[in-house]
């Protein structure tokens, strides 16, 4: 019954976290154009790209409980072609965003036996984009550690019959009782997290003894069939192979996946500072000639129905967040203050707003800030204890969250902006 690390964090900020989690649900356990399991798969791919085992771990657990193929964990050579096909948008999605063509989209829509169709295309692109950048926060808010420093408190293993924080908003009981909670105290008394464990167990105990039991059934199922190959490997009272490295402890808790590497090729592919190029080769990405309002907004919902409104809430939600304390500290107002890392941010990807002087991102931020937020937005594996502690040491945990919830906002709408208009240029 433990209170989800990811939901402890971004529980700072409660009107956040409740359109988080209606979008994280929606594109995991809603209708959509991607099976189920192929969702959490992709997932796995795009934590993978920047070693996150948190999340890869989450997921493997979903993809086991969506009736995945146990084979497809040994890595991308035992999954359908379809599905390795994303490998390279994946790679290019997460790193230099700024590389995609409409020669990648079309690549994966072309008339074959393995070709995607343009709703499964944009279901997928979402799922990367908010993947990488929820990776982004994991790393930025010390989530990916077993033990947290600065207040970060203390992240044990997931235990098997947890649920994914993707889960919690199903019937909203969780997402509104700590809601309700979040409004009284502060998410870092130990005494109100021992109550929410306790809350959320008491909620959650049918759901997950059904599930467990479903889970179970379907492990003896396939052990009939395949019974000879697991007993080769070894395996577990869950009827998991002994190979599946996340769940190796005998204790059946998920301990970390050993190696990432099997989920992704090119790993060696990262991150590269955006520069101006000459004239015949990638170019600034100018908003006003293509924006999330007026271009993305309607393409992804057209494709993806209703995503569009759950992501444009969330954009605008964390926007609307309050920041006063940290923008007084610098002298500014909320807004100048949070545009500025905004488009710090997408000036990174090689998104320009031509209203906007660059100058004021110098004046604004700090350079320890302007360090954090690079690591964590471009190589968020490479991000320590130390970075979080050492940015703005006399500012609140809550301030510091919200920094993280900008750039995973901001982040997301960049990877969606190239990748959707990449999409675009196909379609016309």
């Amino acid at each position: 019954g433990r209170l989800e690390a990811v939901t402890q964090q971004m529980g700072y900020h409660p009107q956040y976290l409740d359109s988080f989690l209606k979008t994280q649900h929606y594109l995991m356990h809603m209708d959509g154009p991607l099976p189920f399991d192929c969702r959490h798969y992709i997932a796995i791919m795009a934590a993978a790209r920047h070693q996150c085992r948190y999340l890869v771990n989450l997921h493997v657990l979903q993809f086991l409980r969506a009736g995945g193929d146990p084979q497809w964990l040994r890595g991308l050579e035992f999954i359908p072609p379809k599905l390795r096909n994303l490998n390279e948008i994946n790679k290019i999605l997460a790193h230099r965003p700024w590389l995609i063509t409409k020669e990648h989209i079309e690549k994966l829509l072309k008339i074959s036996e393995w070709s995607w169709s343009l709703a499964e295309l944009v279901h997928a692109v979402v799922l990367l984009a908010h993947c990488h950048a929820l990776a982004s926060f994991v790393f930025g808010c010390g989530c990916e550690q077993d033990e947290g420093l600065g207040g970060r408190g203390s992240l044990k293993p997931l235990s098997l019959g947890n649920q994914c924080f993707c889960e919690t908003t199903a019937g909203n009981s969780c997402s509104q009782e700590l809601l309700r909670i979040n409004r009284k105290r502060s998410l870092d008394s130990c005494m109100e997290l021992d109550s929410l464990r306790e809350r959320m167990q008491r909620i959650h105990v049918e759901t997950e003894g059904r599930d467990e039991m479903r889970l179970l059934q379907q492990d003896r199922e396939e052990g009939e069939g395949h019974g000879a190959e697991v007993g080769v490997q070894g395996g577990n009272s869950y009827g998991i192979p002994g190979w599946l490295s996340p769940f190796a402890d005998t204790d059946g808790e998920v301990t970390g996946a050993t190696n990432l590497a099997c989920y992704m090729q090119d790993p060696d592919f990262g991150y590269q500072d955006f520069a101006r190029r000459d004239e015949d080769q990638t170019q600034v990405f100018r908003v006003q000639d293509y924006s999330w309002e007026d271009h993305g907004f309607s393409l992804v919902n057209r494709l993806y129905s209703d995503i569009g409104h759950l992501l444009d809430e969330k954009f605008r939600m964390v926007d609307g967040l309050q920041s006063s304390a940290m923008a007084k500290r610098q002298g500014c107002e909320p807004s100048v203050f949070k545009r500025g890392i905004w488009n710090y941010i997408h000036c990174m990807f090689g998104i320009r707003y031509d209203d906007y002087d660059y100058a004021e991102v110098n004046q604004l931020l700090e350079r320890m800030l302007k360090v954090y937020i690079k690591t964590v937005t471009c190589y968020p594996e490479k991000t320590n204890s130390e970075m979080f502690d050492r940015f703005w040491k006399q500012f609140k945990h809550s301030e510091k969250v919200h920094v993280n919830l900008l750039i995973l906002e901001a982040r997301m709408q960049a990877e969606l902006l190239y990748a959707l208009q990449a999409i675009t240029q196909y379609m016309i």
